[in-house]
């Protein structure tokens, strides 16, 4: 069986939110027990990828206190960076947790480039919100360097950069490889590094590709038999936050698509996860997973979670 393993945000922070190194090591430690329990316990071929948004959070501050001694890094290079420190942390989280379990497997990271369409229209008008609020004189001074930023009134200013469509997976074949030969293999973080193909050439660009919708295309690519989107709920949820608040067991795509639409899933949070593992489920036929990080074993293996499939 081939898993592709899709982490969140909240699997590489504490509990608050914090992102400080000793933060996402710990939990990195915690996330690998649950695969090393997975690896450790069935025949599985495992793809893991993950979120990267505290990480490149943490970038972006480091380029606005720096922006008058240094040119800030450009969000591609923060995506590649983080691709790779994750990827490290992850895998000696990995080790660890199957060495305690008496067991090995080799492990690789890819850093990983996603192809975006340059006349993308999120390009035209960035509309998503990534790093910290300033103030308008500190905005203002990174707007120099050719950021866009947005008055967010008593907040202050928040930059803006596209999210557009994930294309194709450039290094997927490496990923397969890696598969086949056996490792566990880390890839396409944060979504995979934002590349656009103009006069014959590859040129990152600044822009944030949803992670989740990045690990649905992986997952086609690669061709895994189930897609699992951990998150920090068990399912994803009807009426959330209201009295009538049901958990979604066992759904038809169709079924899914339709909960959507009737505005059940908030953009921000559940709604892409939801449109992701439609996506994988309605291209590939095979069935994808919505649960918590603990249930990633029954969620391989039974019927734990939100549990997407063909009509």
């Amino acid at each position: 069986m081939r898993v592709m393993l899709a982490l969140g945000g909240n699997a590489m922070t504490n509990r608050d939110g914090r992102a400080r190194p000793e933060d996402q090591i710990d939990a990195a430690e915690v996330a690998m027990g649950a695969v090393a329990e997975l690896l450790a316990g069935h025949e599985a071929e495992v793809v893991l990828t993950h979120g990267n948004g505290p990480q490149v959070g943490n970038l972006l501050v480091k380029n606005e206190l720096a922006a008058a001694v240094v040119p800030p890094v450009p969000l591609d290079w923060c995506g590649a960076q983080t691709q790779a420190t994750l990827g490290f942390v992850l895998m000696n989280a990995l080790e660890a947790a199957l060495a305690a379990r008496g067991t090995t497997r080799r492990l690789a990271t890819v850093v990983t480039r996603t192809r975006v369409d340059p006349a993308d229209p999120g390009f035209a008008k960035p509309t998503k919100p990534i790093g910290r609020y300033l103030p308008e004189d500190q905005a203002a001074h990174l707007m120099e360097h050719g950021e866009t930023w947005e008055d967010r009134g008593e907040k202050g200013w928040r930059r803006l950069v596209a999210s557009p469509e994930p294309l194709e997976i450039l290094d997927a074949e490496a990923v397969t490889a890696l598969i086949e030969a056996g490792f566990v293999v880390v890839a396409n973080g944060g979504g995979g590094i934002p590349v656009v193909r103009q006069d014959g050439r590859l040129h990152g660009v600044e822009a944030v590709i949803d992670k989740d919708l990045g690990a649905a295309l992986l997952a086609r690519v690669v061709e895994a038999d189930t897609l699992v989107v951990a998150t920090d709920v068990s399912h994803a949820v009807l009426a959330y936050g209201t009295p009538e608040a049901e958990p979604i067991g066992r759904v038809s795509v169709a079924q899914m698509r339709a909960f959507a639409a009737d505005g059940h899933f908030a953009s921000g949070s559940m709604g892409p996860k939801v449109d992701a593992v439609c996506r994988f489920v309605e291209s590939t036929g095979r069935r994808a997973v919505i649960t918590s990080l603990d249930n990633i074993v029954d969620a391989v293996t039974g019927d734990t979670g939100t549990v997407v499939e063909p009509d």
